[in-house]
């Protein structure tokens, strides 16, 4: 197994993405995880500055590894953004932070500054996950299993994506859980098919019986790696997969940001409802389980 996590150590680009004032400071994983998970497509032909983030994503672990938490932050949420080079500062859609910060490392910088700002939460750990290269992982594991709740066709290719279970490619899946138009829950529903999505692949994953088939699971390790940039906070890679291999299957759980649409200036944003109804509170005080039980409203269980 050493060498298999060698091999994925070497393959895994590592840079700062965390701001200093977004960084929680120690390099052990002990006691309850926080990790900022931020997805971007990168299009042909577009520079950093012409992108924004398209999924983000805190992953809170409580103490004990049992249990897993996807927070998925509204990419159209009101927030303070900090000044940055070439940038001034000021109120913009969350996921405008990530292209105002020039793309990559340091567009991940200043987007964890304005989510530090906003929630209080210092994160262990972050992942900038290029999509259009996870398109390739999705295929090498034979393909995933998604059920569509509501038909919805493609705003970008066409597809009409039909209710029931479907086994889907990388380019069906990944063009499935960018849809938000016509969805009755908008883009509350494109949250949560992205963390379905999420939930899928590591099920695939689980099932697929890479560790026999060595070609194979190298072929999966080079492409996880050639779609992830990591900042392990200092934490070998090693130890972080080894901890996180022993997360039940049903460990994870969706949570939505409680907020609701409102047009400001003719802008379409989001603002957070009630402050957040607690949650980040209960995120920064390891209370989490407890707050999901009290507000199933914006939990689901994927």
């Amino acid at each position: 197994m050493h060498w298999l996590t060698d091999r994925y150590d070497r393959t895994v680009a590592k840079e700062q993405l965390l701001d200093p004032a977004a960084r929680q400071k120690r390099t052990d994983l002990s006691g309850a995880l926080n990790y900022l998970l931020v997805g971007s497509d990168r299009r042909p032909g577009a520079t950093g500055e012409d992108q924004r983030s398209d999924t983000i994503l805190i992953v809170h672990v409580p103490a004990g590894m049992r249990q897993a938490y996807l927070i998925s932050i509204p990419r159209d949420l009101l927030v303070a953004i900090p000044p940055a080079p070439g940038y001034g500062g000021g109120s913009d859609k969350i996921n405008a932070a990530y292209e105002h910060g020039g793309g990559g490392q340091a567009g991940a910088r200043l987007l964890s500054a304005a989510l530090t700002r906003l929630t209080g939460i210092r994160f262990d750990g972050s992942a900038l996950v290029d999509f259009s290269g996870f398109k390739r992982v999705i295929d090498l594991l034979g393909g995933i299993r998604m059920c569509v709740d509501t038909q919805v066709r493609s705003i970008h290719t066409k597809t009409l994506f039909t209710p029931g279970c479907h086994q889907m490619d990388g380019a069906r899946a990944l063009d499935y859980v960018r849809q938000r138009y016509d969805l009755p829950g908008g883009d509350y529903d494109r949250q949560r098919h992205q963390q379905q999505m999420l939930q899928a692949v590591l099920n695939k994953a689980g099932e697929t019986r890479l560790r026999s088939d060595p070609v194979r699971l190298d072929q999966v390790l080079r492409a996880v790696g050639g779609s992830l940039t990591v900042d392990t906070n200092g934490v070998p890679l090693e130890d972080l997969l080894f901890a996180f291999r022993s997360l039940p299957a049903d460990a994870l759980r969706g949570v939505q940001v409680p907020s609701y649409p409102q047009t400001i200036d003719e802008v379409s944003y989001v603002v957070l409802d009630n402050d957040g109804n607690g949650l980040f509170d209960a995120i920064r005080g390891t209370r989490l389980p407890a707050w999901a039980g009290a507000n199933p409203r914006w939990v689901t269980r994927l």
